[in-house]
């Protein structure tokens, strides 16, 4: 009888189980697609019923598939940010989940910026003043949200909200709690100033435990008849970074999801807060803090599914490596997909998508080439600003995530950044990631090192020349210029 880690991957768009064994090999899959609620113009919710029913139905389908496999732990991977608030005495959601692509509380950040607040968010947390975060979500939530700050008031990232209907316990990790904006990343706790100035209340906040580590036992009447624990847990990013077995500092990922995010290791160390990049928590074993540098891209992978659910140029995502690989370029059309704003490194919530260049000779496959070179553009100008803030070259990068399968993308990206591109066997190595947090806490591997192990490379794409990449490289820069500060208000 084999051993296996289950591993829970909450994400924006879908909630995926996957039975994870001892060789890094996926054993059994589930996977249900995550309804968005798009209440007004930039605002994103979820219904954490609707992802608590998701977690329920691919768990126990993933239980079901095993053939005498035995269950040895959980980990939980999670869209980060995205700020869940629920009962202690009931358990109901107070208010749907506003997720972290949600730009309801630009105006707020905006006049905090004025009040010379920034400053002290950039020290405390490593974070820049944004509505990506949770504590202006938070902060409306009990304000013109209507949810009341009781005594019985939970709050938690998605982690945090799958935790507890899995175990009871209201717990988190810091590499979730470190995206919330009340997260002192030097000191390991909340911090009061933060928590003051966004007037939340420090017993609605979870307990933050080690990623690594036990966080409770779980209910077999909501677990699938399981009573395993639940032993590890990560922000998806951070959790693809550790699947990715980049455990030296210096190594780098970027995962192509819903939105796309570079991270680099930096050790037990980091640097002063640098413009338009995030210093975060990668995952803390035992006493033992790793941090990262991270650019945050909004919208990669969500572009795909725009051209199919917006536009009807596609019938299925799948199908937009090969439209795009059918031409050799994009003949002159450029796209930026600032539908939510630009993240890293510009951060302007007010910036809009928009397409340049278009002719009467524009097909179908120049807007999904476009789509597709914007995901590689946007990566290179994080690099770059992650290579010159961290003062450490890049020497490859390790892909994974739903659009890394495009051949025409991983390419591209290699010669845009003039490195090789290396793409592992396993591409869900955030669920690999949150598996192997569990699993080394429950000594199916003894270590990371031993963890790593199971990494495997599928293919690696070597850089070639990219011809006129400077001139579109240019016009890539000037379309990216004229759609900031699009929306902002008058």
């Amino acid at each position: 009888m084999a051993e296996v880690v289950l591993a829970i991957d909450a994400g924006t768009t879908g909630v995926r189980t996957v039975a994870v064994g001892a060789d890094g090999l996926s054993r059994a899959f589930a996977y249900r697609e995550l309804p968005q609620h798009f209440p007004r113009p930039g605002w994103v919710e979820h219904d954490p019923d609707e992802i608590w029913r998701a977690v329920q139905d691919t768990l126990g389908e993933v239980v079901g598939l095993l053939d005498g496999d035995a269950v040895v732990g959980i980990g939980i991977t999670d869209q980060r940010e995205t700020t869940v608030v629920w009962d202690r005495r009931t358990g109901r959601p107070r208010h749907r989940a506003i997720v972290w692509q949600d730009r309801r509380t630009a105006a707020r950040c905006d006049e905090l910026r004025a009040a010379g607040v920034e400053p002290l968010v950039r020290e405390r947390t490593g974070l820049v003043l944004d509505p990506y975060f949770s504590a202006t979500k938070l902060e409306w939530l009990l304000g013109e949200g209507g949810v009341e700050a009781d005594d019985h008031l939970a709050f938690g990232t998605v982690d945090s909200w799958v935790l507890w209907n899995l175990t009871g316990e209201h717990a988190t990790e810091p590499s979730n709690a470190s995206r919330t904006m009340l997260f002192d990343l030097d000191a390991h706790d909340w911090s009061d100033e933060l928590l003051e100035l966004f007037g939340v209340p420090r017993s609605c906040l979870p307990v933050v435990k080690p990623s690594s580590g036990r966080f409770g036992i779980t209910d077999p009447a909501r677990a699938a008849g399981l009573t395993v624990p639940v032993s590890g847990i990560a922000g998806d990013q951070q959790a693809a970074l550790f699947g990715q077995a980049c455990f030296t500092p210096g190594m780098t990922k970027n995962t192509y999801g819903t939105g796309s995010f570079v991270l680099l290791n930096l050790g037990d160390s980091h640097p002063p807060p640098v413009d338009g990049l995030l210093t975060t928590v990668a995952w803390q074993l035992g006493d033992t803090v790793t941090y990262a540098m991270e650019g945050s891209i909004f919208v990669t992978g969500a572009a795909v599914q725009w051209l199919r659910d917006g536009l009807g140029l596609i019938d299925a995502s799948s199908e937009a490596g090969p439209l795009a690989a059918s031409v050799d370029d994009t003949d002159g059309v450029v796209f930026v997909p600032a539908f939510t704003g630009l993240g890293s490194p510009w951060f302007d919530p007010y910036a809009r998508g928009a397409i340049f260049g278009l002719t009467r000779g524009t097909t179908r496959a120049h807007l999904a080439r476009a789509v597709v070179e914007a995901m590689a553009w946007q990566t290179a100008d994080v690099v770059d600003a992650i290579t010159a803030a961290a003062g450490i070259p890049v020497t490859e990068l390790r892909v994974d995530g739903g659009a890394s399968a495009m051949d025409v993308l991983c390419q591209f990206q290699a010669d845009v950044l003039g490195v090789p591109v290396r793409r592992p066997v396993n591409r869900e190595t955030t669920v690999l990631g949150a598996a192997s947090l569990a699993g080394i806490a429950e000594g199916v591997w003894p270590s990371p090192t031993e963890a790593a192990a199971a990494w495997r490379e599928e293919a690696a794409f070597t850089p070639r020349p990219l011809p006129h990449g400077e001139q579109r490289r240019a016009d890539w820069r000037k379309a990216l210029d004229r759609t900031k500060g699009w929306a902002a208000p008058d």
